[in-house]
């Protein structure tokens, strides 16, 4: 079980990182290491997430990376908040996401959309203490994000909000949702309107928590809005574009899932290179054996190739140029190749790969979810077929 903790990390080429970055990543991967790996075990097993954590990763400021400073924040860029993810979920995915959401999402589309009020409500929370979740999802509105059935009714100077969410990152954890919600179902996805609600909004309540294969400490729940009234100045943008706020946000949301997968990737390939090393069979090491060798080679250079396409996605959202085929193309590449290499170790761990013992069936596990959430790989492919067709001659 100590093979969790010090699985070697890869040393990356000086060019991808400027001095900054590099001195950023080695603290966040120092803390991944040192505090999030002893932990990894049981908040899988219990499915909880260790309460101790979440003010150590404020602490770093890494849940306000974007954040200005003069709201609180890190004042950092996109790029730095795809490292944390990055780094954090090579060592547990779960942590991972909830990392992901707050900064790619949550902060993100404050960021863009907020009012100068909006931001000074919620960013210095946002920095300092408070989760946020983004609550798009229901049951029928998955891959067709926009067929929503939850509702938002003017009411005086208020909006009452009454549905369902399904599948919302954070949940249990978060004081900040971002509720989408039709105001004019007639007007299909030009009727959703976003909102900011707080948690200890009156009608607001979590309900059940997912029991789920995989990333099993991040809170997955439904979110249950029963006549639940806010301000109109909780609207985020302008009533009847939700829609845009949705798309251009997993848009950003999709480069950190693509880090995500990337941790998790390396965190698997890390493990098994170092048990190929130390595992003897016929009297050597079977990372003396060609096939073995060759097998790491290629996922190392899978791995290199994803790092890659996520690290070229971020770059152009900072540099403010165009990014949805790169977003979409991280994304999908990066869940392929999570599930290979974590595949892939468990084989090479053999038996042992295959018991919770050793760190690599979770990393299988929680694979999976990088071909689900936040836009299908179908759909994925569906953005990148329209996007290199469209301009092909």
């Amino acid at each position: 079980m100590s093979d969790m903790l010090t699985a070697p990390a890869t040393t990356l080429p000086l060019t991808y990182l400027n001095e900054d970055e590099q001195l950023f990543r080695s603290t966040v991967r120092e803390f991944a290491r040192d505090t999030i790996g002893p932990l990894v075990r049981q908040m899988d097993e219990e499915q909880h997430f260790a309460a101790e954590l979440i003010p150590q990763l404020f602490g770093l400021g890494l849940m306000g990376i974007e954040v200005p400073v003069e709201h609180g924040g890190s004042g950092g860029s996109f790029f730095e908040a795809i490292v944390a993810v990055e780094e954090i979920s090579a060592v547990d995915p779960a942590v991972g996401v909830l990392v992901d959401v707050q900064n790619t999402l949550c902060v993100n589309a404050l960021l863009r959309w907020g009012t100068a009020e909006q931001k000074q409500q919620w960013l210095p929370r946002l920095a300092a203490d408070t989760i946020g979740a983004y609550a798009l999802s229901e049951a029928a509105s998955g891959s067709d994000a926009f067929a929503l059935e939850t509702r938002a009714v003017k009411s005086g100077g208020d909006y009452v909000l009454t549905g369902q969410k399904l599948w919302i990152t954070n949940a249990k954890e978060a004081g900040l949702f971002i509720v989408f919600a039709t105001l004019d179902a007639a007007a299909g996805y030009k009727g959703i309107t976003a909102f900011l609600v707080d948690k200890n909004t009156p009608g607001l309540t979590i309900g059940k928590k997912e029991d789920k294969l995989g990333i099993r400490a991040s809170s997955t729940c439904e979110l249950i809005l029963e006549e639940c009234r806010v301000p109109a100045e909780a609207v985020l943008g302008e009533p009847g574009k939700g829609y845009k706020i949705a798309i251009e946000t997993l848009n950003e949301g999709r480069i950190g899932i693509g880090a995500q997968m990337l941790g998790l990737a390396q965190g698997a390939w890390n493990h098994a290179a170092k048990y190929a090393k130390e595992r003897k069979q016929f009297g050597k090491p079977i990372a003396e054996f060609q096939a073995v060798q060759f097998l790491l080679a290629e996922l190392a250079t899978e791995i290199e190739a994803t790092r890659l396409l996520v690290y070229n996605a971020a770059r152009l959202k900072d540099a403010k140029l165009d990014y949805v085929r790169e977003a979409a193309m991280a994304k999908y590449f990066s869940s392929q190749v999570a599930e290979r290499v974590a595949s892939h170790a468990v084989e090479i761990y053999g038996g042992y790969g295959f018991v919770k013992d050793y760190p690599v069936e979770k990393f299988y596990r929680d694979a999976k979810i990088g071909k689900i959430y936040e836009g299908t790989s179908n759909m994925q492919l569906a953005t990148i077929g329209k996007l290199v067709l469209g301009g092909a001659k």
